[in-house]
């Protein structure tokens, strides 16, 4: 079991944004930007490509939503989409938003936030999903 499946499952506490019977959102631990949120699909795959056509355009829509919500919460200029899958065995999207294409450079140094800042700044994604 991933860590997102136990994220999912509740067994390791997140900053939940949203869900649906399909797929899950929740802001990044080590954020690039205050805002940055994982979606991630609810059944375990490795590999964002090995999910079906159909679930990648159900993911695709709910992220959509996601980031949609996360534009309304966070000043941006837009919400950036990365697919990395690397660190963690269990296929999800990056959104992350962006005042310049730097803001979604990985090597970047992550954001420090205290679970306040964390709590509020799901709260308020989550607000406008």
């Amino acid at each position: 079991m991933t860590i997102f499946s136990k994220i999912i499952k509740g067994d390791i506490p997140c900053y939940k944004v949203a869900e649906d019977d399909e797929f899950f959102a929740f802001l990044d631990i080590a954020p690039l930007q205050k805002g940055h949120t994982l979606v991630v699909p609810k059944r375990e795959v490795d590999y964002f490509f090995d999910l079906s056509d159909e679930e990648i355009g159900r993911m695709q829509i709910f992220a959509k939503h996601v980031a949609v919500a996360i534009k309304k919460a966070i000043p941006c200029v837009k919400v950036g989409q990365a697919v990395l899958g690397l660190e963690v065995p269990h296929a999800h999207v990056h959104l992350v938003p962006m005042q310049s294409e730097k803001d979604l450079n990985f090597a970047n140094k992550k954001l420090e936030l205290s679970p306040e800042e964390m709590t509020a700044i799901a709260a308020s994604i989550a607000a406008q999903f």
